[in-house]
C-alpha cells in the first residue's frame, strides 16, 4: 500500500496537544508530512489554502473559528481534504462521525484509536476516494439531532494550566472549583497542600459540564465534589459551610437546601 506523499495539518488552540498529536503521529504515521499547525479556525483555513493537505486533524473548541465552523467553510469551498475531528466535549457525536465515514479522536489521544484512525485513512487516500466524501453538512444536522437526544457525557478530565505547563486533570481528583476575576480556579489534594490548577471557562459553562450527581454548585462563585465534603456545619454567624480538607467553604442561602438531607 503507497502511503507515501500524504500531507496534514493539525488544529488545536492548546499547544501542548498540538505538539503531542505530532509526536504520536510521527510514530504512528512516518511518511506522513506536518506542513502546518494551526492555533484557531481561521489559522487552519489559511495552511489548507496554502498546503492543499490531504487530512486536517481539526479540533471543535477553539476561539475565534472553532472546528464545526472550519468543516463548514471548507465545506463550502467544495475540500477535499479528510476531516479528523478531535474532540474532548462533543462526544454525543462520535455516533455520527462513525456513520458518516468522518473519522475522530477522542482525547485524551489512545495510541491504539490512532492507529486505527490512520489505518483507516491511509486506505481511504490509497483509493482515492476523495469523492465519495460524506456530505458534512448532512453530518452537522445528524450531530445536532443526537445531541438533542443522546444522554450528556460529562468531563472526566479537564486541562488546566499552572505556570507556564499545562495539566491533564482527572475530575475524580477535584476537591473543588472557584471562580476568582477571569479564571476558574481547580483545587486537588495533593501531598500536604492543596495542588491550585487555572482553568479557561466560566462557571457556568463548566457545571454545564460535570455530573450533577457528582458535583453541586453552593455559591454562585463555588462548585464542589460531593464526594470530597467530610461535613457540613453552622457557624457562629449561623451561615453554613461545607468542610473539604481544611477549608471551609460557604454555601449561600439559595444552595443550603442541596444538604438539608445531610443536616
Amino acid at each position: 500500500m503507497n502511503t507515501e506523499g500524504f500531507c496534514a495539518v493539525i488544529a488545536d488552540d492548546e499547544p501542548l496537544l498540538r505538539h503531542h498529536l505530532s509526536k504520536l503521529l510521527a510514530d504512528a504515521w512516518p511518511e506522513l508530512d506536518i506542513v502546518g499547525l494551526a492555533k484557531h479556525g481561521q489559522e487552519a483555513l489559511e495552511l489548507i489554502e496554502q498546503h492543499q493537505p490531504d487530512v486536517i486533524f481539526l479540533d471543535i473548541k477553539m476561539p475565534l473559528l472553532d472546528g464545526m465552523a472550519t468543516a463548514k467553510a471548507l465545506a463550502k469551498k467544495g475540500s477535499d481534504t479528510n476531516i479528523v475531528f478531535v474532540t474532548a466535549y462533543d462526544a454525543y457525536a462520535l455516533e455520527a462521525f462513525e456513520a458518516n465515514a468522518v473519522d475522530y479522536l477522542l482525547k485524551p489521544l489512545s495510541e491504539a484509536r490512532l492507529d486505527q484512525c490512520v489505518d483507516k485513512l491511509k486506505k481511504r487516500l490509497s483509493k482515492q476516494q476523495q469523492s465519495q466524501h460524506p456530505d458534512v453538512s448532512s453530518l452537522f444536522e445528524q450531530i445536532q439531532t443526537l445531541s438533542n437526544q443522546s444522554k450528556p457525557r460529562y468531563l472526566s478530565w479537564i486541562r488546566a494550566s499552572k505556570g507556564e505547563d499545562i495539566h491533564l486533570v482527572s475530575v475524580s481528583d477535584v476537591l473543588y472549583f472557584k471562580a476568582e476575576d477571569k479564571y476558574v480556579s481547580v483545587f486537588v489534594k495533593g501531598e500536604g497542600a492543596n495542588q491550585e490548577y487555572l482553568l479557561r471557562t466560566s462557571l457556568k459553562e463548566l457545571i454545564q459540564q460535570l455530573n450533577p450527581d457528582d458535583f453541586w454548585q453552593i455559591h454562585r462563585s463555588t462548585i464542589v465534589n460531593v464526594a470530597a465534603v467530610e461535613k457540613v456545619k453552622r457557624v457562629i454567624t449561623g451561615k453554613m459551610v461545607v468542610v473539604v480538607g481544611n477549608e471551609k467553604l460557604a454555601v449561600s442561602r439559595a444552595m443550603q437546601s442541596q444538604f438539608t438531607s445531610l443536616w
